[in-house]
This record gives structure tokens, C-alpha cells and sequence, in this order.
């Protein structure tokens, strides 16, 4: 067995190429690996897996991504030759709530669904290369990776289909009133009114549409905003915008209370998310 490890920023890459293997997860296992919060997906670069959780057995195919649910026990067995790339980063690069990482997290997402044809091949050249990247571009790559991740990750997400107990009439509108806050996310006027009123609803049928999901329209339209700021904080220093101009940009009035809003959803300030000096 072959295990490299590197670190690009916040960004752990674990590159693991082996014959025939079992590794199993056990619950103390799991709690070491995981006491720092990261999030692992993994990406079968050759060869196939089968991860066990919960009682399922679900194949993993070469090219295939899979969020996993890092507070359950696992197995992951791989019959043959392979090699794996495990992915570990902060939850909050990907910008999910954990109810998201655990939907996700129940099939693996396939190498022709959507975007991942795409991003597959970056993160496969990004785990190759991980030691050869110089020093002050490794925190964007990281950047790029998780922006790559949480892209795919919220591809899968709109395109699941409705629980059996669901309504999917209601999921196919919470759908598109969600198309139309990310249209709108730098809009000053963006309300729970703005939005029923454009959609011909009440604006008790949209607060009633997002409780299903066990969220608010203010608390959506908050966390987009605040992921479309984090994107934007995100570019090369010397393109990237002052910290209060994207703040006012999506809608945040006040730069304090922007910044207390970063930093409950992402555990550091906008600051030190870009990592340079000045406001």
C-alpha cells in the first residue's frame, strides 16, 4: 500500500493506491479521524470501492465523488487494484448545513452527472500535482477545490428527487423561488414580500414552503448571500474588491453585522477568510 499526503492551505489531500483491501471504520476510529470537523469526499481515481454505512453496501465507480457522512462507523472495500483521493476540508468551505452533507451523502454522485464530468478531472490533477504547487497558490487551489465541491454538491441536491413522503409540487416551486433568490441575491429589496409577490403567492405560502425544508427565507436568502461573499473574497488579492464594498454589494447594510454573520457561518472573519490586512 501507497499513502501521500499534502496540504494546500486548508485543503488535506490523502492519495491511497493499494491491491485488494478492507479497511474498516470503527466508531473510535471515525471519532480520531474526524475530531478536527472535516469533511472527506473521496474520489475513486481507478479501480472500484464499496463503502458500507448503515447497513448499506453502495458501490463506488472509478471517477465517482462521495460526501461522507463522517459520524457513522464505515467499511470501505475495494476488490480489486485501486486508488483513492480523499479530499478533507472545513464544512463550511462547502457552504452546506449538515441536513445537505447527510442527503448527499446516501448515494455517490457519478462521473456523467452534470458537472462532475468537469470537476473530476481537475481534482484529479490536483491531488496528482498537490506537492509541486507553490506555496502562496496553494490557499486559492484549496479555494477553487471547495467552490468545485459545493458546485457539484448543490447540482445533486437540486436535482434530487422528492422524498416519497414529499410533495413534489412544492419542492418543483421551493426550486424556483430558490433560482430566483440567486438571480437576486445582490437586490436591496430582496424579501419574503418581493419574492411572493413575483411568484403570485402569499407570503405565508413561501415562509410555509421553506419551513418544510426546516429553514426560513431569511435564513436562505442570508446564507447565499453570504456564499456569494465568500466567493468573492476568494479571488487573487490584487483583483479582489474592499471587504465593505462586497458586503454592501449583497445586501449587507452594516460591515459589523456582515462580519459577525461570516463568521457564525464560517468560523473566522472575512478577513482572515482572505487572509490579508485593511477593509
Amino acid at each position: 500500500m501507497r499513502v501521500t499526503t499534502h496540504r494546500l492551505g486548508p485543503l488535506h489531500v490523502i492519495t491511497t493506491e493499494a491491491g485488494p483491501r478492507r479497511v474498516p471504520g470503527t466508531a473510535r476510529a471515525v471519532a480520531r479521524f474526524t475530531a478536527d470537523g472535516q469533511v472527506t469526499v473521496l474520489l475513486q481515481d481507478s479501480g472500484c470501492a464499496i463503502v458500507g454505512q448503515s447497513g448499506r453496501r453502495t458501490p463506488l465507480p472509478s471517477g465517482s465523488l462521495a460526501f461522507t457522512d463522517p459520524t457513522r462507523p464505515y467499511t470501505l472495500t475495494c476488490p480489486d487494484r485501486s486508488r483513492t483521493h480523499a479530499f478533507r476540508l472545513p464544512p463550511q468551505s462547502l457552504g452546506l448545513r449538515e441536513a445537505d452533507l447527510r442527503r448527499i451523502g446516501e448515494e455517490p454522485v457519478r462521473p456523467d452527472s452534470g458537472t462532475t464530468a468537469l470537476v473530476v478531472p481537475f481534482l484529479c490533477r490536483l491531488a496528482d500535482q498537490a506537492g509541486t504547487y507553490a506555496p502562496h497558490l496553494r490557499p486559492l487551489l484549496a479555494r477553487n477545490a471547495a467552490d468545485l465541491l459545493a458546485t457539484v454538491a448543490a447540482e445533486r441536491l437540486a436535482h434530487d428527487p422528492p422524498r416519497p413522503d414529499g410533495d413534489a409540487a412544492g419542492t418543483l416551486l421551493r426550486s424556483r423561488i430558490k433560482g430566483f433568490i440567486e438571480d437576486h441575491l445582490t437586490d436591496p429589496d430582496l424579501t419574503p414580500r418581493s419574492i411572493a409577490a413575483a411568484h403570485h403567492l402569499s407570503v405565508r405560502h413561501v415562509h410555509r414552503l421553506f419551513q418544510q425544508e426546516g429553514t426560513t427565507v431569511g435564513g436562505w436568502i442570508r446564507h447565499r448571500r453570504l456564499e456569494a461573499c465568500r466567493r468573492a473574497l476568494g479571488r487573487p488579492a490584487r483583483d479582489a474588491p474592499a471587504l465593505t464594498a462586497v458586503a454592501h454589494r449583497f445586501g449587507f447594510t452594516s460591515y459589523s453585522h456582515f462580519s459577525r454573520a461570516f463568521r457564525a457561518a464560517y468560523g473566522m472573519s472575512p478577513r482572515e477568510w482572505r487572509g490579508g490586512p485593511g477593509v
